[in-house]
């Protein structure tokens, strides 16, 4: 599995806007700093998913994350790809008995598969503006409830991936 966060917020994601030949496109854009953090794994393999939501992004969290991913799993284990970010790598972290880090190396995030899945979920969000986190979390929970385990696999089963993966797995 692949795991990481991504932030989402009230601040306007820009994308490109499509107008007739020499009109200037304009998209209301609001500033508003509050946000929240979507905790995720995948298996690019299979597609399956799952995501929580935080406020912030640290090792409490993190580990709140971990003890959930441990329950939905069960009685599988997973080795869970993460980067090394501090609230990863902390010697305060417990990691579950069914879940056995893979760190990537540093500064390497086209290494981790669940980015290009945080981008696809994203698109949708461009130039929407939102008037409360309630609305944006209904409009995410709306994107992840339509998305599906072979779009998951398309976005994330990239061979060099998978490869370097089970290598590094395999040690």
């Amino acid at each position: 599995m692949c795991q990481d966060e991504t932030r989402v917020g009230l601040k306007t994601l820009t994308g490109k806007v499509i107008t007739a030949s020499g009109v200037k496109p304009t998209v209301d854009v609001k500033w508003v700093r509050e946000n929240f953090w979507i905790y995720g794994a995948i298996e690019p393999l299979t597609g399956k998913h799952f995501q929580h939501e935080y406020p912030k992004l640290n090792g409490d969290y993190f580990q709140q994350f971990l003890d959930w991913l441990s329950q939905q799993l069960g009685e599988d284990y997973a080795i869970l790809q993460i980067d090394q970010a501090p609230a990863h790598i902390s010697c305060a972290i417990n990691w579950p008995e069914n879940i056995i880090p893979l760190l990537q190396p540093p500064h390497s995030p086209e290494l981790n598969p669940i980015e290009r899945l945080w981008h696809f979920l994203k698109k949708p969000l461009k130039n929407e503006l939102f008037s409360s986190l309630q609305d944006l979390r209904d409009r995410i929970q709306q994107v992840f409830e339509q998305l599906t385990f072979e779009q998951v696999i398309s976005i994330s089963s990239y061979n060099f991936i998978l490869e370097a993966l089970f290598y590094a797995a395999s040690y």
